[in-house]
């Protein structure tokens, strides 16, 4: 008896847990590819680049008028794999802006074609030796701001 309420419990789990419609995480902009095709070269401007796409997913550090969109979408995979999730769509648009916010260039990415993305090789080197005065210095003043309050009493 006792072990047949274990099976009912068993069967009742999965059959709770299954689902005709997976569930799917997106991030980033939907519909990205769409949405990317209204962006005309030359034409449209950074605001109309917001206005069909929002504010960028990323913004370069180094370079303001170049504008990075992602999207992402993730599906459960059947309940064998133990709920490990499969990557559907990993889109990137890439939008480059010239000096007057006029798009000049977009470039779109989708999960076949990401291995065309060149990455830069070049390393940045350290401009300070950790026996310098300005490193002692900053390094004590790292450690006073870490350390814990002291009570005076």
């Amino acid at each position: 008896m006792f072990h047949s309420k274990i099976i009912y419990f068993i069967i009742f789990l999965l059959l709770a847990n299954c689902n005709v419609k997976k569930a799917s995480n997106i991030h980033g902009i939907s519909s990205l590819k769409n949405k990317s095709k209204n962006i005309i070269i030359s034409k449209s401007n950074k605001n109309d680049v917001k206005n069909i796409l929002g504010p960028p997913s990323v913004k370069s550090n180094f370079d303001e008028n170049l504008w990075i969109y992602l999207e992402s979408k993730k599906t459960n995979q059947s309940i064998y794999k133990l709920g490990v999730q499969k990557t559907i769509r990993n889109n990137i648009l890439v939008v480059y802006l010239n000096d007057l916010g006029i798009v000049s260039k977009k470039e779109f990415y989708d999960i076949n074609n990401l291995n065309k993305i060149q990455f830069s090789k070049k390393t940045t080197e350290n401009i300070y030796e950790k026996d310098t005065y300005l490193y002692n210095l900053l390094s004590s003043l790292r450690e006073k701001l870490n350390a814990p309050f002291k009570n005076k009493n």
